[in-house]
């Protein structure tokens, strides 16, 4: 998958992000996979809403405008029982249930990518 940064302006924190941008990365997305490491997630684009079938960890999920604003912040969706969408979202970062609070997310922060290097 290709990767990416999210610098967070707030604090600086920068969070590694793998891509999910076609049909196939984003039908998989996080499904049958371990629990992401700290200040990991998968961005799925375009996306306003998921599901947690098959999955084997809670998640918080962070949805995000074509800008990256926080538009919504779903925390600790439980595997196979979850359900959450934002209609007005553009994209969606997953990451291990927690992280979205231990990174200091909050609706209307802005998002910047970078490329990794």
């Amino acid at each position: 998958m290709k990767q990416r940064i999210f610098i967070h302006p707030d604090n600086g924190r920068n969070i590694q992000v793998h891509m999910a941008d076609t049909f196939w990365t984003r039908l998989a997305g996080l499904m049958f996979r371990r629990p992401l490491p700290p200040a990991t997630g998968l961005l799925i684009t375009p996306c306003n809403s998921i599901h947690m079938c098959f999955m084997r960890f809670a998640i918080d999920a962070v949805y995000l405008d074509q800008q990256g604003k926080i538009l919504k912040i779903t925390r600790h969706l439980r595997p196979w029982l979850g359900l959450s969408a934002c209609w007005q979202a553009h994209s969606v970062l997953e990451m291990t249930a927690g992280q979205a609070d231990a990174l200091g997310l909050k609706p209307g922060q802005i998002l910047t990518f970078q490329e990794q290097k």
